[in-house]
């Protein structure tokens, strides 16, 4: 069985190495247009604050791991034609510019996204910087100790994340949004107004319900950022807005949504037999609203990976979709989420309720504890769990998990209230917080 992989960051690097796993005598080919296999780019933000202890740790494999493997690694190859029905490639040498064409058995799609970028005025000023790669990292962290004024545009993770590190580290930083609050697509205003509050008070300036509109050079060496409500200057602008497939190269052979997402069945396959797609490239199955969607998340294309490997030789394992879990710290504040919030859900049409409780998460007798805000969402007709999220200073992240399962399993909240959790001081209170917002969702829904 001759395979080539087409992308080597999680989906890529995974599915690779447990093809080979499971099927030693597999010739695998992977293209890889860049130096490195498996970056975390989770991890820039951090390593920016200088809170990674070797950045080569941010790196699970290397082209040579993956050779000692029995892997064929084409680094730095660009793969120019990818004739899909026929299952060859077309890859080009970027060192040497040699031009190679071969032919497979079975191809994997795993390509990754590209950061957005917007169509606007000044886009490609040099003092704009993204945050995706290892390349991008490397830029960044290289600038990062002698700036003084940084503009970081997008309030979701990763530019929340990195507006953090550097206003911790003595840098006047503004933060811009073209939504009306910081992580949007995560969390209800009920957290976000929390964490808003310790952005302002660590001196961020927040540049909210905000659109960029245009970037310019200041006389300083600097840059100017317009929006449609005002502009910033700063020494540099940090752009992460979002991502999109990176799937250009296969459009008009495969199924696709209208952003590129290449749309897989449950064993990873697409429209077109023997060809594999997995990681941001692709459609996950999103639990919640029961159907495709475009969520790019290292979680999902390290599972989507897997379930190639143990698919490219017949149906073996099926997807069990997604709930989007995920997770952030931030001054402090571990925060969590999984599923939809009601703002996601209105988005999609979904009628839903959102029960919040707050509360210690242990007991008051312990000699120390600290809050705890919960929240579920739920449906207003199936009672159906839906979404969850959690913050506190105390690590309280994976409850988020538990909501996570709860979703796939298409657990109700009154299945969710009536759960086993234990109860032990040290840990929790008697009705575990989890539980004990399922419970609120319950009797709020019988008051009502």
């Amino acid at each position: 069985m001759k395979i080539a992989v087409i992308g080597s960051t999680h989906a890529g690097t995974f599915s690779a190495t447990q093809i080979k796993q499971l099927h030693p005598d597999a010739e695998i080919t992977v293209y890889e247009q860049h130096t490195t296999v498996s970056f975390l780019s989770c991890g820039i933000a951090l390593w920016v604050g200088n809170h990674v202890s070797d950045e080569q740790r941010m790196f699970y494999e290397s082209p040579a791991s993956m050779t000692q493997q029995g892997i064929t690694m084409k680094m730095q190859h660009q793969v120019i034609e990818a004739n899909l029905q026929n299952k060859e490639i077309l890859a080009k040498n970027l060192l040497t510019g040699e031009m190679m064409r071969e032919s497979f058995d079975k191809i994997v799609i795993t390509t990754g996204s590209k950061a957005l970028v917007p169509n606007i005025p000044g886009i490609d000023n040099e003092r704009i910087y993204m945050v995706k790669s290892w390349e991008d990292a490397q830029r960044i962290k290289a600038v990062a100790d002698d700036l003084k004024r940084v503009i970081v545009i997008g309030a979701g993770y990763i530019g929340a994340e990195i507006a953090e590190q550097f206003s911790v580290n003595d840098k006047a930083v503004t933060l811009i949004d073209a939504c009306d609050r910081v992580l949007p697509k995560n969390f209800s205003s009920a957290f976000t107004d929390r964490l808003e509050a310790k952005f302002v008070e660590h001196g961020v300036t927040l540049a909210l319900d905000q659109k960029v509109v245009g970037f310019e050079d200041t006389v300083d060496g600097g840059i100017r950022v317009t929006t449609d409500k005002g502009s910033y200057e700063a020494d540099i602008a940090v752009l992460g807005i979002g991502f999109l497939p990176n799937t250009d190269l296969f459009k008009g052979q495969v199924d696709m949504l209208d952003n590129g997402a290449i749309i897989t069945n449950a064993y990873m396959e697409t429209s077109m037999p023997d060809v594999y797609a997995a990681g941001d490239a692709t459609t996950v199955y999103y639990n919640p609203t029961q159907d495709y969607d475009y969520i790019p998340l290292a979680t999902n294309a390290v599972r989507q990976g897997m379930l190639v490997a143990r698919n490219i030789d017949g149906h073996k394992l099926a997807y069990t979709g997604t709930q989007a879990t995920s997770a952030v710290e931030l001054y402090g504040m571990a925060m969590a989420a999984t599923g939809l919030n009601p703002g996601t859900a209105a988005a999609r049409g979904m009628d839903v309720v959102e029960t919040i409780i707050e509360e210690d998460y242990r007991p008051d007798f312990m000699l120390s504890t600290t809050g705890v805000v919960s929240a579920l969402t739920w449906d207003k007709q199936t009672r159906r769990v839906l979404g969850g999220a959690f913050m506190s200073e105390h690590d309280i992240t994976q409850a988020a998990n538990v909501v996570s399962l709860a979703i796939q399993n298409e657990m109700t909240i009154d299945e969710l209230a009536m759960a086993d959790f234990f109860f032990q001081p040290n840990f929790t209170q008697p009705i575990n917080f989890v539980g004990g917002t399922a419970l609120k969702a319950v009797n709020d829904a019988v008051a009502k």
